[in-house]
């Protein structure tokens, strides 16, 4: 399925306005979180936005994009304002629409009522300009009145955005039967060993925390929003065990078993007594829990690791603590970054990378959810390449050659003046080209097949010619012979800032 997702406004235009909200931050939050579940959860998902951050795109800019894009299908998120009585959910199709609009409409309002906790104000027609101009079966829908009390405290909450994006992947993936994926995580490269006599901890092994295993997403939706409301930074990461998806609230990974103890006591004592470690070593060991082969969780799912299974994360029967995990989180890297691996798992978070990015520029895009998402896919390091395009960007601050309009976060192809190198349409599409263009260098793999390819040089590079970020000295930056060591001082730099970040975290909840 090709989508074209379109959150609505955005930019100069802040849509409708109620409660000290703007629609436009609303309809892109929602967006994004329905871009990463279709992306992260189903297989043959391709997805156009018409906008990843806060930026002004015209209606009919929207249309032709989809059209050129030759979408399967065209959704636009929107919130609507009325008198401060009017309140629901609607969703709209071109008077003339085709029967398949009609229908997956039909599917779209069954699903997202089911989750939204809106009043139902019924399927309606209108001659909106991205329904009569888009060549896809089209729909809008208009979630909730931001000029209505009851809506807009929902709006406030992100797990009621997540809800109302669920409701929507729900029904996208009945629309267009949709299958399943197996999620898994690339297997981080081992970090070189450690000087001898050095007490360092074991190179490639990440030990991550996590706060709640569950068997339903949105038991881990509500379970991170309780740790945000707390202020700790949790994400979810899927694995499947015996055939069965678990929906992982991961807050914090770590390269020291000791600093992973103390982050687990943190989060006991701030009330998630079902957390527990789990030790990545990238798959040299059977061993995920510290001390013994990992084990399925049991029938009821609860499972039986360090946890007290006392129902307080999620309640009872969603699958808290089933011994096994994935990904990245909070802090550490492995004890040496020199020559580090492009391919291998992501640490830091997406908010951490934003957060990192504003202290030199406040207005800065937010794209670390693209860099830690879609660099899961690639299996490259997200946050490195993070720090890579603050380094070739100036902090996104576009002081050199290439502009802010190219969405060019790499230089891929910007050799001088005269040659300001390529442009790309979107934000998204940029960083798709850059992580696009890093896996030719470090490895000589086909390329997944999830997006296109955008990467205007991707076949000039000579595959797998600099699997380290080091061994791009002299490739991607020449003659450059300490380019890739910029990248990853600069990559040290953020992860001291979040252990920081972290450190304060953790006085403020012993206080």
């Amino acid at each position: 399925m090709k989508l074209y997702l379109d959150p609505g406004h955005g930019g100069s235009d802040p849509g409708a306005q109620g409660h000290g909200l703007n629609e436009k931050d609303i309809t892109l939050d929602i967006a994004l979180k329905l871009r990463d579940i279709l992306l992260n959860e189903f297989q043959n998902v391709e997805i156009r936005m018409s906008r990843t951050g806060d930026t002004t795109k015209s209606l009919s800019q929207r249309t032709q994009e989809a059209n050129a894009f030759g979408a399967d299908f065209y959704l636009s998120i929107h919130i609507n304002a009325a008198g401060s009585s009017a309140q629901g959910y609607e969703d709209y199709i071109y008077p003339s629409a085709s029967s398949e609009s009609k229908r997956i409409r039909d599917i779209i309002h069954a699903e997202v009522m089911k989750v939204n906790e809106l009043k139902d104000r019924g399927k309606k027609q209108a001659n909106f300009h991205v329904l009569r101009e888009s060549k896809m079966p089209a729909v809008l829908t208009e979630n909730g009145f931001i000029s209505n009390a009851h809506d807009a405290t929902l709006m406030k909450q992100s797990s009621w955005r997540q809800k109302v994006a669920r409701g929507h992947a729900n029904a996208l993936a009945i629309a267009f039967n949709l299958k399943r994926k197996t999620v898994t995580n690339p297997v981080p490269t081992p970090a070189p060993k450690p000087a001898p006599g050095q007490n360092q901890p074991k190179p490639g092994v990440l030990y991550k925390v996590m706060a709640g295993s569950f068997k339903e997403r949105k038991n881990a939706d509500e379970q991170i929003t309780l740790l945000r409301a707390k202020g700790f930074d949790a994400f979810v990461v899927t694995t499947t065990i015996s055939g069965t998806i678990w929906y992982r609230v991961q807050v914090g990974a770590f390269s020291s078993r000791e600093n992973a103890d103390k982050h687990l006591t943190l989060v006991k004592k701030a009330g998630f007594t079902d957390s527990f470690i789990v030790v990545d070593d990238g798959g040299s060991s059977g061993n995920h829990n510290g001390s013994s082969p990992a084990s399925p969780p049991s029938s009821n799912g609860s499972g039986s690791s360090t946890g007290s299974n006392s129902g307080s994360t999620g309640g009872a029967g969603n699958g808290q603590n089933e011994n096994n995990g994935e990904n990245s989180g909070n802090t550490p890297p492995p004890p040496s970054t020199q020559g580090y691996s492009i391919l291998g798992p992501t640490i830091l978070s997406p908010n951490q990378m934003n957060e990192f990015v504003k202290t030199v520029n406040p207005n800065a895009p937010e794209l670390g959810n693209l860099y830690f998402t879609i660099g899961e896919y690639y299996g490259i390091r997200g946050d490195i390449a993070f720090a890579q395009a603050l380094h070739e960007t100036d902090y996104f601050r576009f002081t050199g050659i290439v502009q802010l309009s190219q969405n060019n976060y790499a230089g891929i192809g910007a050799t001088g003046p005269d040659r300001s190198g390529a442009t790309f349409q979107t934000p998204e599409e940029g960083v798709i080209a850059h992580l696009q263009h890093l896996f030719a260098y470090a490895t000589a793999n086909p390329l997944p097949n999830q997006y296109p390819l955008v990467d205007p040089r991707f076949h000039l590079v000579e595959r797998g010619s600099a699997p380290t970020w080091t061994d791009l000295n002299g490739k991607w930056a020449v003659p450059g012979t300490t380019y890739g060591q910029s990248i990853l001082d600069l990559y040290k730099r953020m992860l001291r800032f979040s252990a920081e970040n972290l450190e304060n975290l953790q006085k403020e909840i012993q206080s």
